[in-house]
């Protein structure tokens, strides 16, 4: 075999397995957003892995290549979509002075995450009302949260948030943003119902 037939054989066999991994990468990420459609629509135990197959358009056997059993694809897709709220909520955020107008930024952003992504920000809620996400998952999403976990603490230290759990101060602002949006066919959002919003969840949490 010569040089040029060497290159050649070896640039096919690159080619035909970047294709193989793009396709396995397709099969996946359908899998994951037939999961939170599914979920979204039917809740958890309404939508078994046959369902999830089927809307994915795979075998069902296929399923078992990525995921180990239906609590596994859960928490991978819980871990996912945390992972992508996560990186929306602090994407331009840089730690300042301002304890209010880092909590503004982080905010907003939250807001505009579940106006923008609608089906991420309904299985994120499906998830926070479930058992079926087990305890490491919710741990390993509580991780993602670290900015605004950090930025509370700093603003207790400083005298200016409540000096209460997390869960408390999280209940209090941020939860309520995904009650607001499911009302969105009954109440409509406009930016000043943002504001307003913003103004109520700080105001909630504040000394």
């Amino acid at each position: 075999m010569n040089v040029h037939s060497f290159f050649s054989v070896g640039l096919v066999f690159k080619s035909t397995n970047m294709s193989s991994n793009s396709k396995s990468n397709n099969k996946r990420e359908a899998l994951v957003k037939a999961t939170i459609q599914l979920v979204n629509n039917n809740g958890f135990h309404a939508t078994p892995m046959s369902k999830i197959a089927k809307m994915a358009g795979v075998s069902p056997g296929t399923i078992y290549l990525y995921f180990e059993n239906k609590q596994n694809l859960v928490n991978q897709v819980y871990i996912e979509v945390k992972r992508s709220f996560t990186r929306f909520a602090f994407k331009d955020y840089k730690e300042s002075t301002s304890i209010q107008g880092d909590f503004e930024k982080i905010w907003k952003n939250i807001a505009r995450f579940k106006l923008n992504e609608v089906e991420q920000a309904m299985f994120l809620s499906q998830c926070d009302n479930t058992p079926m996400i087990d305890e490491p998952s919710r741990k390993e999403g509580l991780k993602h949260l670290s900015p605004l976990l950090e930025l509370w603490k700093r603003g207790q230290e400083e005298g200016l948030i409540q000096p209460v759990s997390p869960y408390l101060l999280y209940a209090f602002s941020i939860y309520p943003i995904s009650f607001l949006l499911q009302q969105r066919e009954r109440f409509e959002i406009k930016p000043e119902n943002i504001n307003e919003a913003y103004e109520m969840a700080w105001n909630s949490i504040k000394i």
